[in-house]
């Protein structure tokens, strides 16, 4: 949930993202275990991440 609204996607994405970067060999996780995830690379070779600002709608009904 964190990741998901972190990255503002829905939790199918979230799971598919965590797949992919255990495929990559990026990260490794331990089965069960909730948030086991371990990062495989060097942590300062990342971009920084900034959460993503909602924008809201200006649509009025009338």
């Amino acid at each position: 949930r964190d990741m998901q609204r972190f990255f503002a996607v829905t939790a199918p994405s979230v799971h598919q993202m965590v797949i992919t970067l255990e495929r990559a060999g990026w990260i490794r996780r331990q089965p069960g275990v909730a948030r086991s995830i371990e990062l495989l690379l060097d942590p300062d070779s990342l971009p920084k991440l900034q959460p993503i600002e909602t924008v809201k709608s200006s649509v009025h009904r009338y």
